[in-house]
């Protein structure tokens, strides 16, 4: 069986022997060792991508490329294959998924369905990121959104079935208009003269039509951002972070999130690159909006997980924005974005499960002087704090760099105004975790209650460390990942000059 197959066979092998899962103790064994083998597995993919990349022509957009027929009458395949941008997101989701499954160690509510649940989810995002066939990416883009409705709805908190219920028709919806796109891609790719395909290599060389590529790009652009938190489609998100519990916060928007930007780049830059020059300048708009209107909207709030959330819906819309910039640089600042972000807002919701599994409540008017009762939870919290408003020596500085020098390299007024109100969103997220940080961490005990909160146990540290790791490694030696990125970068940019 081929090393990316593996991906998606994995899971369901665990799935498959957790049906059989006694009790709690099991489930999670179960689940913990299946998801570690995945783990070993994405840290085997990257070493044997950078030697793969090697041996092969600087002309080979994918390695371990795979294509088996699925439905011939349609020329639909099981065609797969990575990149660096595919590797490095596949890395992120089984690093976020192990860890959530530390922090989910204790959950007693249905434990067996929850990890089954849990890896299903996990299931679709590896087959989305390994597939090059559209019309099996768009399956397994499904697979990936339909297991939140049940992890919110069943074990989520507050207005629970409100919360999935507006999550999924919202993440439907847009998969509709996203299906519009696709089978206008597929119906326009045989301009060079060859057969119907869904396979995406095949599709680039055909050049569509400049008038369908204008006219199907927004479909694909929405279909695919709208899970990425664009503006004004992003009203799903705070809502679905709030209710879901702390394991699905942390896949939601450290993996789930990112499949937006991925598609994104994947399908509508990469496919319908005219599509994207036409349309740029409406959607940097957008996104310029989503920056700061997130941004504004976490200092407004109270609760600790709607300011997480609207945190992620600011910068969730700078990969978006740094994806319209169309340069390199701005690009590899969206990916490396894409994976700060991912790693930063996991290891954020997190730490607020964590507060608030022992004091029972999110609320910062009722929390005060933690810091001095769990140590450990409050020195990651602060940490993760300054790595999340961009301190240089952590992760979040690197991308958000990268970003903005991207966009400065546009001369014109348009691009200059809206890349300084961009960049004025530093202050802002600094306010909000700074007073985030100050209120619930630092100065004397609000609640006497909390006096005696437990200390983390050592797979709530676990899991913690195990986020902080990459955040810190990517902070602080960021070349590597960045030389690897821009040569996959490189055949996509040249389709837009």
């Amino acid at each position: 069986m081929d090393i990316l197959t593996l991906f998606v066979v994995v899971p369901i092998i665990t799935v498959l022997v957790l049906i059989f899962a006694k009790d709690l103790k099991q489930a999670r064994v179960i689940s913990l060792a299946g998801m570690l083998v995945q783990l070993g597995m994405a840290i085997n993919l990257i070493v044997a991508y950078l030697h793969e990349r090697q041996l092969v022509s600087k002309d080979t957009i994918m390695v371990f490329t795979r294509d088996i027929p699925w439905f011939e009458s349609f020329n639909i395949h099981y065609t797969i294959g990575v990149d660096a941008i595919s590797v490095v997101m596949i890395a992120l989701t089984a690093f976020i998924v192990v860890a959530g499954i530390f922090i989910s160690w204790k959950i007693d509510d249905l434990p067996k369905e929850f990890f089954i649940t849990l890896i299903v989810l996990a299931t679709g995002v590896f087959g989305f990121f390994i597939s090059l066939d559209l019309f099996t990416l768009f399956v397994f883009y499904e697979i990936a959104v339909i297991p939140m409705f049940l992890l919110i709805g069943i074990w989520g908190s507050g207005p629970k079935e409100f919360s999935a219920m507006k999550l999924t028709l919202m993440l439907m919806g847009a998969s509709a208009v996203l299906s519009i796109g696709i089978f206008g891609i597929y119906f326009n790719s045989n301009a060079g003269g060859g057969v119907l395909t869904f396979n995406i290599l095949e599709i680039a060389k055909a050049n569509i039509p400049v008038a369908a590529q204008n006219l199907f790009f927004p479909f694909v652009f929405v279909g695919f951002a709208v899970i990425g938190a664009l503006f004004p489609f992003h009203t799903w998100s705070p809502s679905g972070h709030a209710s879901a519990p702390t394991a699905v916060s942390m896949l939601h928007a450290g993996v789930l999130m990112k499949l937006g930007g991925y598609g994104v780049f994947r399908i509508a830059m990469y496919l319908l690159p005219q599509g994207a020059l036409h349309w740029t300048d409406f959607f940097l708009v957008l996104a310029t909006i989503g920056v700061i209107y997130g941004a504004f909207g976490a200092i407004m709030q109270k609760d600790l997980k709607y300011i997480n959330a609207y945190a992620s819906v600011s910068h969730l819309s700078l990969v978006l924005f740094a994806l319209l910039m169309l340069n390199k640089t701005a690009w590899n600042g969206a990916i490396i974005q894409s994976l700060s972000h991912g790693l930063l807002t996991a290891l954020f919701f997190a730490l607020i499960g964590m507060v608030y599994g022992r004091t029972h409540t999110r609320d910062i008017a009722k929390l005060g002087g933690i810091m001095k009762i769990l140590p450990f939870i409050g020195a990651v919290y602060v940490i993760t704090g300054l790595a999340y408003l961009g301190l240089p020596g952590f992760s979040g500085f690197v991308a958000e760099m990268n970003v903005f020098v991207g966009a400065f390299e546009h001369p014109d007024l348009f691009h200059r105004v809206i890349t300084v109100i961009v960049v004025s969103s530093i202050v802002v997220t600094a306010v909000y975790i700074l007073r985030m940080v100050g209120k619930i961490m630092m100065g004397p005990l609000v609640n006497e209650e909390h006096a005696n909160l437990p200390k983390a146990a050592w797979y709530e540290k676990v899991g913690l460390v195990l986020l902080m790791i990459p955040v810190v490694v990517i902070g602080t030696i960021p070349f590597g990942l960045s030389e690897m990125i821009k040569d996959s970068i490189t055949p996509f940019l040249e389709r837009l000059l």
